[in-house]
């Protein structure tokens, strides 16, 4: 399955470390989505939509009410990348 540039930007992110975080309303339906680095930086460009393109795909989930990170699947969708570190 091929992954768009920023989804793939994305799953990068989250294999080294970040997490996506979710904000309900009082009728518990997702309102807004946060993509935020390993060091704590929000990434700016995230939004609903690519947050569900990346659930649909199964390349995120969440584990017992917490943040969502990347799955194992979402890790053999990635491809590596030098890092500047």
């Amino acid at each position: 399955m091929d992954i768009s540039r920023i989804e793939q930007r994305i799953l990068h992110l989250l294999a080294q470390g970040g997490r996506i975080e979710i904000e309900k309303d009082d009728n518990r339906k997702i309102e807004a989505v946060i993509c935020l680095t390993r060091d704590g930086w929000r990434y700016p460009g995230f939004d609903l939509e690519l947050f569900r393109k990346l659930k649909r795909k199964r390349a995120v989930a969440s584990s017992q009410g917490g943040p969502y990170r990347i799955t194992k699947r979402g890790l053999k969708l990635v491809r590596s990348e030098l890092d500047n570190r």
